[in-house]
This record gives C-alpha cells, sequence and structure tokens, in this order.
C-alpha cells in the first residue's frame, strides 16, 4: 500500500507535545500480531480506528503486522514519524529511544514496564532513557503507562479495550487500572474526553507539562486528575496556578491517610504532616482536591455549567424536610453555611406560602408545592441578596409533578455569581424532569446531600482562586535590609562554622529582631551576680533559662524559673541550673543564663508561629493556636512562603482561635492588621535565609496592645548540605530585583518591571495603541483586537511564572494624572530541560524610535544572564528590518532559514 505523506494530513505542530498529543504519523516500536499481546491492541487501534494520520509498524521478524508493511528499523521508515509507541522489552528501552532520536523522532509513548518500580537497575534505564532524550530535545510519555487518546482526533495510543468519547474533560492517570476502570464508567455515564492520558512513572512529561498543554488546548474545558505523587511540585504548582484561572484543575490524590513525615526537633516541623502541606499547596494554587472518584467528573461538569459562588452561603428550596436536613449536615460539616433570609424575602414567602411553611432557610413550601409555586419561590431565592447559590430539592408526593416543575427551572439558570443545582429525588418518574434541568444547564444530583457538598466544592475552588491574583514580593533590597540580611547570614554562618544546627535562644532572638518581630529583652549572666544585676535592670519578676550551645532550656537541665521576684531567688535558680547541668553533662557545656522578663499572657493569647522544610515544597509556614498543648488542640493553618498581607489574612481565617483574636466575650481584638504584617515579615525571614531548616515561635504573645516572641528555637541545615541543595520555595516570589528605571531619548522616564496579574486593563490599552504592522511582525499573521486582549489570553499573560517565564513591561506614569500606561512589553520564555530561552518583544508604536526597544532587550539579556541561562534565541520575519538591526546591536548572531519567511536570532550567553 502507499504510504502517505505525513505533511499532507495535518498541519505541523508548533508545541512540543503536539508531537504525541496530535502526531501526523505514528511508528509503533514492537507492533505485532500475537493475539491479545500488547503490541498487537495499539496497532489495532492506530490502524483499524479514526487515526487519519501514517502508522508505520516496526518488528524486526516480520515483513507486514495486520495487513500494513513492517519495517525492521525506525531508521528505515520513509518518512520520519514525529511520535514513536515504544512496546519492547525494557532494556531494549534505551537503545531504542536511541534511534528514534538519531531519526529526528520528537515524541515517545513508553508503554513498557520494568523500570524504576524494579528497583536500581530500572533506575539505571531510565537515565539512560532521559539522557538520550535530552540529546534529541525528544518528549517522553511513561514508562509503565496504559498510553494517551485524544478522542476528537481519532488517535488511541492505548491498550484500552476502547476509544473514549469525544468531549472537553481532560483526563490524566498515574493509574493504568484506574484509567480503564474510569473508562469502562464513562461509557455508562456518557462522559467524553478532550484527552484520556496514562502518564505512568512521568519520567520526563510530568503534571506541569500537561496542565500547561491543556491549558492551551481549545477541546478542554476542565482538568480531572487522579494523582499518587506529585513529582516537580515547583512545576505542577506553577502551572497550575496559571491555568486554574481559565480552567478548572480537579485532583484526586490517594495517600490522605499516609503517616505523617518524621517529626522534626520544633513543635512546627512535629505538626506538618505531607497530606497537609499538600492541601496547602492545592489551596495556593487554585486547585480543588476532591476525596471520592464521583466527585472528579461532578465538579468538571458542575463548573462548566455553573458560576462560581462569590461565597458559602446556600439557600436550600424544597418540598420536604428531611432531604433539607440531610443537605444542611453535609454543607454545615464541610465548612458551608446556611443563607439567612433577607427581611424582604420572608416577607415575600409569607405572601406567597402557606401558613406553615419553615419560616426560615431551609426554605420547606410544603408537599402540596407545584410547578408554579416552585417557580415563584426560587424566584424570590434567585434575587435575595444573603445568599451564594441556590439548591432546590424536589421529592415526588401525591401532588407534585416533577416534568412540570423542572420545564420552570430554565430561566433560573443564568444567575449572575449564583449556582443553582438541584436534586430530583426518585427513579423512571423523575427522569424526564432532569434531563430538562440538564439540557438548561442545571446540573441534577439524585441525592441533595451531594449537591449540598458539589456547592461547597464550587465555593472551596471559588476561594481557592481568590489567592491566585497575590503575587508576593519580598522587601526592596534597601542599605537597610542588605545590612539586616547580612548580619543575620554572618550569624547562622558562624552557628554552622561552629558545629552546632541549634541556635541558642539569644541568637534566636537576634534573628527575629532583625526583621522586626518584637521579643523579649534576653540578656546572658555567666555568673550569679550579673544574673542578679541583669534582673534589677529589668525588674521583677523574671525568667531564667539554660544558655547552652548545646543543651536545650528543657527542665530536665533546670529548665525555666518562674516568679523570679528578689535577688536570692535568682541566686538560687541560677544554682540550680547550673547543678542540673553538671549532673547530666558533667557541667562542661554550661554557658551561663539567659535572663529575662516574665511576660504575663493573661491579657492576650498564645499563638504558634513557625516553619519547616517539607521534602516536596520546600519551606513551609503555620500559624494558630499555640503554648503547651499546641499539639493537642492541633489547631492551626498552613502555608506557602512568602506572604502578603491578605495572604497572611488568609492563613489566619483558617484557625479556630482566629474567632478569639478579632474578640470575644467583652475583650478587645488583637491587632489583626499588625499581626498580618509580622507573618509577611516572618515569610520574608523564611525566604530571605535559606540556611534556617525550622524556626519555631512559641508563644507569640498577641494582645490588644503588642506582639511579642516570648520564646523562640531556631534549627539550621548541617554542614552536610551544599548551597545548591537548599530547599526552595515552592512559590517564586515577585523578582523585584529587576525593576530597574528607565528613559527614552526624548527624555522620558519610566520604569521596566516583571509583569504582574493586576496589569491586564493596561495590556488592553496597550494593544489598541498597536498598527497592523507591529502586530504582524510580533505575530506573524493578523491578530484581531479581540483576539489578542481577550480575558483567557491575557490571564495567562499576566500570570507569569518566574521560574518559567519572565515578561518585562515598560511601565510610564503621568505625572500630572497619575495613570499607568504600558508602552512595551519584552518577555523570554525557558525551554523544557534546557538552559535557554526564546524571547520576543513589542513596543507601542507611537513610542517605537525611542530607545525602548533596546534598553528592553538588554534588559532581558541581563536577566538571562541571572537567570543561569546559556543561550537566548528568537524568531524575526526577514524583512522586519528595525528588529534585526536591534538583535545585532545587542551582540545577535542572524542566521536565515532558506525555507522560510523567518530568521533567527541567538546570542551565546
Amino acid at each position: 500500500m502507499t504510504t502517505p505523506d505525513p505533511s499532507t494530513v495535518a498541519p505541523a505542530p508548533n508545541h512540543p507535545l503536539d508531537t504525541i498529543f496530535a502526531p501526523r504519523s505514528v511508528a509503533i516500536i514492537g507492533a505485532t500480531e500475537n493475539p491479545h499481546s500488547v503490541g498487537r491492541t495499539i496497532t489495532e487501534h492506530l490502524t483499524g480506528g479514526l487515526f487519519g494520520g501514517a502508522v508505520f509498524p516496526i518488528n524486526p521478524k516480520r515483513a507486514t503486522v495486520l495487513g500494513r508493511k513492517a519495517y525492521a528499523r525506525i531508521r528505515d521508515v520513509p518518512h520520519s514519524p514525529e511520535l514513536a509507541i515504544i512496546v519492547t522489552p525494557a532494556p531494549t528501552v534505551p537503545g531504542v529511544i536511541r534511534e528514534c532520536v538519531d531519526a529526528g523522532i520528537k515524541g515517545a509513548v513508553i508503554i513498557s514496564a520494568g523500570f524504576k518500580e524494579t528497583g536500581v537497575p530500572g533506575v539505571e534505564l531510565e537515565q539512560q532513557i532521559l539522557a538520550e532524550a535530552r540529546r534529541g530535545r525528544m518528549r517522553v510519555i511513561g514508562p509503565n503507562c496504559l498510553g494517551v487518546m485524544r478522542p476528537h482526533l481519532g488517535l488511541n495510543a492505548t491498550f484500552a479495550s476502547a476509544m473514549a468519547r469525544p468531549g472537553n474533560v481532560a483526563f490524566i492517570s498515574q493509574s493504568g487500572a484506574l484509567c480503564t476502570a474510569i473508562l469502562d464508567w464513562s461509557f455508562r455515564e456518557n462522559v467524553g474526553f478532550s484527552a484520556f492520558i496514562s502518564v505512568g512513572s512521568m519520567l520526563d512529561v510530568g503534571w506541569g507539562d500537561l496542565i500547561y498543554y491543556l491549558g492551551d488546548d481549545p477541546h478542554t474545558r476542565s482538568i480531572v486528575m487522579y494523582m499518587e505523587s506529585i513529582g516537580d511540585a515547583r512545576a505542577f504548582l506553577s502551572a497550575a496556578r496559571e491555568v486554574a484561572l481559565t480552567k478548572p484543575i480537579i485532583v484526586i490524590k490517594c495517600g490522605r491517610t499516609a503517616a505523617a513525615a518524621k517529626a522534626a526537633a520544633s513543635h512546627t516541623g512535629s505538626l506538618t504532616g505531607s497530606d497537609e502541606v499538600l492541601d496547602a499547596a492545592f489551596r495556593r494554587a487554585g486547585v480543588l482536591r476532591v476525596n471520592v472518584i464521583a466527585d472528579l467528573f461532578n465538579l468538571a461538569e458542575v463548573l462548566a455549567k455553573q458560576p462560581r459562588p462569590r461565597g458559602p452561603r446556600l439557600a436550600i428550596v424544597t418540598n420536604a424536610g428531611g432531604p433539607a436536613v440531610l443537605a444542611t449536615d453535609m454543607l454545615i460539616s464541610n465548612g458551608g453555611q446556611l443563607a439567612e433570609l433577607s427581611p424582604a424575602s420572608l416577607g415575600a414567602f409569607n405572601a406567597l406560602l402557606p401558613p406553615h411553611w419553615s419560616h426560615n432557610n431551609p426554605i420547606d413550601i410544603l408537599g402540596d408545592a407545584g410547578p408554579e409555586r416552585y417557580a415563584q419561590a426560587v424566584e424570590i431565592a434567585a434575587h435575595d441578596p444573603n445568599n451564594d447559590g441556590l439548591l432546590v430539592i424536589l421529592t415526588p408526593q401525591a401532588m407534585t409533578d416533577p416534568t412540570a416543575t423542572a420545564a420552570k427551572m430554565p430561566p433560573f439558570a443564568n444567575l449572575p455569581g449564583k449556582p443553582i443545582l438541584a436534586s430530583w429525588m426518585g427513579g423512571p418518574e423523575v427522569a424526564t424532569g432532569e434531563s430538562l434541568l440538564n439540557d438548561a444547564g442545571i446540573p441534577t444530583f439524585d441525592y441533595p446531600d451531594a449537591a449540598a457538598r458539589a456547592f461547597q466544592y464550587m465555593w472551596r475552588y471559588s476561594d481557592n482562586l481568590r489567592a491566585l491574583y497575590e503575587t508576593p514580593a519580598l522587601a526592596p533590597e534597601s542599605a537597610e535590609s542588605l545590612g539586616r540580611k547580612a548580619r543575620v547570614e554572618h550569624l547562622l554562618l558562624s552557628v554552622r562554622t561552629s558545629g552546632r544546627t541549634i541556635l541558642t535562644e539569644v541568637e534566636a532572638h537576634h534573628v527575629l529582631a532583625a526583621y522586626d518581630i518584637p521579643t523579649v529583652d534576653a540578656r546572658v549572666a555567666t555568673d550569679e551576680e550579673t544574673a542578679v544585676v541583669h534582673a534589677r535592670e529589668l525588674g521583677y519578676p523574671v525568667v531564667l533559662k539554660l544558655y547552652s550551645e548545646t543543651i536545650t532550656h528543657k527542665t530536665d537541665v533546670g529548665g525555666v524559673k518562674l516568679n523570679l521576684r528578689d535577688a536570692a531567688a535568682v541566686r538560687r535558680a541560677f544554682h540550680d541550673i547550673h547543678s542540673a547541668v553538671r549532673e547530666k553533662a558533667g557541667g562542661q557545656h554550661f554557658l551561663g543564663v539567659t535572663v529575662e522578663p516574665m511576660i504575663a499572657s493573661d491579657d492576650g493569647y498564645e499563638l504558634i508561629l513557625g516553619s519547616s522544610v517539607d521534602a516536596q515544597f520546600g519551606p513551609v509556614m503555620l500559624f494558630g493556636a499555640g503554648g503547651q498543648l499546641v499539639e493537642v488542640f492541633q489547631d492551626h493553618a498552613l502555608g506557602l512562603p512568602p506572604l502578603t498581607a491578605t495572604l497572611a489574612r488568609r492563613l489566619m481565617e483558617q484557625t479556630r482561635i482566629f474567632t478569639a483574636l478579632q474578640g470575644v466575650r467583652g475583650r478587645a481584638p488583637v491587632d489583626l492588621a499588625a499581626l498580618e504584617q509580622l507573618l509577611v515579615r516572618f515569610s520574608q525571614l523564611v525566604v530571605e535565609q535559606p540556611w534556617i531548616k525550622e524556626v519555631d515561635i512559641n508563644p507569640l504573645l498577641a494582645s490588644p496592645t503588642r506582639l511579642m516572641a516570648l520564646d523562640a528555637r531556631v534549627v539550621v541545615h548541617g554542614s552536610g548540605i551544599t548551597a545548591s541543595e537548599l530547599p526552595k520555595p515552592a512559590i517564586r516570589p515577585y523578582p523585584a530585583q529587576y525593576v530597574t528605571p528607565c528613559r527614552l531619548r526624548d527624555g522620558t522616564e519610566l520604569t521596566l518591571r516583571p509583569i504582574r496579574p493586576d496589569d491586564e486593563p493596561l495590556l488592553v490599552d496597550f494593544h489598541v495603541t498597536l498598527s497592523e504592522r507591529s502586530v504582524y511582525n510580533r505575530y506573524f499573521h493578523y491578530l484581531k483586537l479581540g483576539e489578542r486582549v481577550s480575558h483567557e489570553r491575557l490571564t495567562r499573560i499576566c500570570f507569569n511564572d518566574y521560574d518559567r517565564e519572565i515578561a518585562l513591561v515598560a511601565d510610564h506614569q503621568d505625572v500630572i494624572t497619575g495613570q499607568h500606561e504600558i508602552l512595551g512589553v519584552g518577555r523570554f520564555s525557558k525551554a523544557h530541560g534546557l538552559e535557554e530561552a526564546e524571547f520576543a518583544l513589542l513596543v507601542s508604536d507611537r513610542w517605537q524610535n525611542q530607545g525602548l526597544g533596546s534598553q528592553l532587550l538588554h534588559s532581558l539579556v541581563r536577566i538571562a544572564r541571572d537567570e543561569k541561562l546559556a543561550r537566548l534565541t528568537g524568531s524575526i520575519l526577514a524583512d522586519n528590518r528595525e528588529m534585526r538591526h536591534l538583535c545585532v546591536k545587542a551582540g545577535f548572531q542572524i542566521r536565515h532559514q532558506s525555507d522560510s519567511s523567518a530568521c533567527e536570532a541567538e546570542l551565546v550567553l
């Protein structure tokens, strides 16, 4: 048979993963006719299904496979395929990948098992595969996976029993067995998919890569994931934070009840288990985590049909009390709220409903309610400003008409910012009504508690997304902040040089004080008389604690002596501590005691504030109720540093003690604004001082008049770790170090700075100023204004993951009006797995020829060097003389491409 030229089948790929998910040609390495084999099943799917591309079976022992010409080696194929499906024994795979790379193949799906799941030999095989793939810039799915499907393209490169139905949900799973179960379920429930992906061991392509790709996929409206391990946590979070703004990401993660990580030295370390940290990371990234598989797809459907609620308050309209109570229990137990009816709504319901209606929410409109009463009740509830969503429950009773009632609901299907859900309970008699509701875009649930849970998940998702617009920035590097940072670094270095990992309390206080975190006045005394002098100066009563480089101030070595109200008591306490140390450790570790004023906590609350290192997410902050029973009460919340004031407030709001901090039983509230700022400064300490492994402030006294760290413990990384091995924050802070002033040729002053999420309105105005020529030179085709300024597009552009991409905007502020205007944008995006990036520039027409493009390009080059990149490239239209001249001046080499209207600019850094 004639082999089609793949260039005639589909457009050439423009994304590295297109070779896997939209290939024009596929080679099956390990294709066979052996019955019930993986190689035969995949070959049948690709040759006998709807896939329109070229298929090349590779089998050195056969001339044909299932009627198709077979090739002994990949190099024998006349047209180099874009995708290789590999189904050969594990030991052969590195060599197969090598041959594929040599043949120019850019994508591979490794179905074969027998890799890291088998131990060290399997890990070595994976490293060989990865090295070969990197050499050829090949992207790899797997190994040990089911494969991939793209139903709308007819691509079924799996050994599953059948092709999934087309739809708008992308499903990604680490479990191949779960994939087959979900596929069977989807046929029963008529659920369709835009992509169906088994990732296996995630040797190369991981969660982050797939989220980015599906985020740009026009066929995908939501992404659902079954996760066993997170892999590259930083890549996952950065991709999720960017894509979640436009497409829901819903995850079920197994291992929720696994034992927490080993307890660390501090309270904070013992309180932060890995799954709890994962929850905090998901919240920060805008990801919705669910607990059961059914909720994955329920929420994908609900979020696609209905708007996200603006708050947690639900109004329930029902014709039976019992189901409404079930829904209420589910709502409240999951953190939701029953909406309180407004006075106007109460009056309207009293006028509409029989006297015996519930007079409250849930709104029981009684069992004889007909379609008209239902519609009028829902209309009143829909216009009540006190609720954020509606649940309509119907139980089939003698007077109920489920179909006619459902027919009255479509006018309420598109309430602004207020979702409506329905539970038509019953069997076949409500089926027609359910169909009417679903067709109108009103999701239905068999039981009202499931609907209430779905609403609460929707609110949780909305709440998570609020955090995405927060872009934490470290304090500007003024002379004062640099000096503070240097002092702390010097102190930590001296501690590590001495062989210690635990700071003394006095040293810990110095660290906190450098970041303006108030601490008690602690003074060191090495003899009784000095202790007495300090006590008098500080004022009685005082506290004495052991001061030692190797022994902590626990009670078994003298501990804390309370209520020391005179010199004699101080002398006795000093003597007791000294004696205890001599008895416990021979006296060789005694350096003295700290003398501190005794701070009464009667007028405030004891809190805990700390940080420890998570193996996957790096530094994690903890805030909550503190004191001696901190592990017992377990009232705390976790967050990823650094924080803004808003993120700090959200962290506090997750704890039960936050209610008390606002003032209860006549007690004045704590200064919450000051507490927010303290948390922000603490988060800066955690990020700026990576040699700190753990920090524990317990208790942190919070009262209406002051905030003070009464006790602090700081642990540093030991000598066995190098600077390059230090944990990094999972979320990179706003790179304020790249903010620079700029002056144009005409004297106009502006600021070059990294882009922020709140720049979207300014970018809309910027695109209005662009001519068709400027647009064509930048995008290589004419892109309409409406497309360029669409919310979905600009959200992605303004929301940078600064590890992956850095965009600079030229920000000009009018000296008279104070209004800001973006005059130009320059950006570079890093290539996956390589120390290189691609850049692009765009300058407003009326600000061209003022030197702005040159300054943007030079800034990008400087930042690329700071980011340790080795190469910067850019594609330029051959007739864009201005841009070519700009690049040459900046030191770029220009390479013309004979078969293209574009040329490439390259700078080796």
